[in-house]
């Protein structure tokens, strides 16, 4: 779904802009660039997949997931050095005429996606607000997915119904903080922890 003006305004008056919103999400990024890696062998891409992993790794192993100034500076240089070697293999295509854009490959596009929001796709380095994947939704449904790829279908709609049932309550109990093992161990026990009610 594409942003609407109505969503614009909301961002905004939340104090983030529409880029941030959507351009500061890795996991989106490393798709594209596994696809970039992998389909249109470019060795630049899995360069700038590994230098995201690695700065979230450096993100969440220090302290309040703060880290210093210097060790920002050089993961934006390195980001930056990745993307000048991405362009200098993928030039853009002269324009064919004079109506309309040329049309680019996928790598040339997304090239230009990540160097116009150079600021928004390593935010995550040095604003703690800003989680590497801010896709929670995506995540809930992950498991879902990855059942119906390996089984292909439910046997029956109650099995359907109750698997949904125990994901969705795990996903609450996780974005809250609980111990998982320890809740499902409390709930075959008939001592079902609530999780806490919104608003």
């Amino acid at each position: 779904m594409g942003w609407t003006n109505s969503r614009r305004v909301a961002a905004w008056k939340r104090g983030w802009s529409a880029s941030h919103a959507v351009f500061n999400c890795g996991l989106p990024h490393l798709r594209k660039l596994t696809f970039v890696h992998e389909v249109c062998g470019q060795p630049w891409a899995k360069r700038l997949i590994d230098c995201l992993t690695d700065a979230q790794r450096q993100v969440m192993a220090a302290p309040d997931q703060r880290l210093p100034q210097e060790d920002i500076a050089v993961i934006r240089q390195h980001y930056e050095a990745i993307l000048s070697e991405g362009e200098a293999v993928n030039p853009p295509a002269p324009p064919r005429g004079k109506r309309g854009r040329t049309r680019q490959s996928f790598p040339v596009n997304l090239l230009r996606r990540l160097r116009d929001h150079a600021d928004d796709v390593p935010r995550f380095t040095h604003d703690p607000r800003v989680p590497f994947s801010n896709t929670l939704a995506e995540q809930a449904i992950r498991m879902p997915k990855v059942k119906q790829k390996v089984s292909g279908c439910f046997r029956t709609a109650e099995g359907a119904a109750a698997f949904c049932t125990i994901r969705s309550y795990l996903a609450t109990l996780r974005k809250q903080g609980s111990d998982l093992l320890h809740s499902l161990v409390l709930s075959f026990q008939g001592n079902v922890p609530q999780p806490r009610l919104s608003g």
